[in-house]
């Protein structure tokens, strides 16, 4: 695959940032702001299914959430178990390939079976792979990886990590953070080696699928090389050194 292939945008991550703060400016507890966010989820995955993107993987909580108070922690619970009862046709009606990955055996048994119902009505569909990251650490993720390679006597190689992940989608793109904060919380750490970084002000509840598509459109502006060299400079370089041999 050349450069030109590799630079099209088609793995997406977003870092859903900036619930709280929203809420907080509207002199409105923390979990309003949770609410109203959890409607943007919505409408960015069938913007997403709409650009005909690969992926799409969606900060939901990570292992640090933990910290929170134990009320919006348990909100946080019964909004994923509401989405998916709530989104769980349009998933199906868009041809959505749905996963939740993380290590997230803490939720109650019927959201669990909630999870793994959808994750099996959808293991076939050929559209938009839809991943919602709960319970997740990228630290974490790549530990357990290579302790399970240990477990297997494998070597630890690239290759090797790469398969022993929480999901096939190895490779993001583009990295987006709402919210004003400008690092990437052990989000996807192995996946996101090569992404694009972009970081919005906005904050998650007034993320607009019209705002995404026009980062998408700018992104896709940027020259990835990759750890090369792009082929116009490439030719330059020879040039230069042409005219000294």
């Amino acid at each position: 695959m050349n450069l030109k292939d590799q630079s099209k945008i088609q793995d997406v991550a977003i870092i859903m940032d900036g619930n709280g703060r929203w809420a907080k400016n509207r002199s409105r507890p923390r979990i309003w702001g949770h609410v109203r966010g959890a409607s943007v989820v919505s409408k960015i995955a069938e913007s997403a299914s709409d650009l005909e993107l690969n992926s799409l993987t969606l900060y939901a909580f990570s292992t640090e959430n933990f910290s929170r108070p134990d009320q919006e922690v348990n909100f946080l619970f019964k909004l994923l178990d509401k989405f998916l009862i709530k989104e769980k046709q349009k998933i199906l009606k868009n041809n959505i390939h749905f996963r939740v990955i993380g290590k997230f055996d803490f939720l109650s048994e019927k959201t669990l079976r909630k999870v793994r119902e959808l994750e099996d009505l959808t293991k076939d569909n050929t559209g938009l792979k839809l991943r919602f990251a709960f319970g997740y650490g990228g630290r974490a993720e790549i530990v357990e990886a290579c302790n399970t390679l240990i477990s297997k006597n494998l070597k630890a190689s690239e290759e090797n990590i790469s398969k022993h992940l929480y999901d096939e989608i190895i490779n993001i793109d583009l990295l987006i953070r709402t919210g004003g904060d400008q690092r990437i919380s052990n989000f996807l750490l192995w996946q996101s080696a090569y992404a694009e970084l972009f970081f919005t002000n906005t904050f998650w509840p007034d993320f607009s699928s019209q705002e995404f598509q026009d980062i998408l459109s700018q992104v896709s502006t940027r020259e990835r090389r990759f750890g090369g060299i792009h082929t116009s400079s490439e030719t330059e370089f020879q040039k230069e050194n042409q005219t000294h041999l």
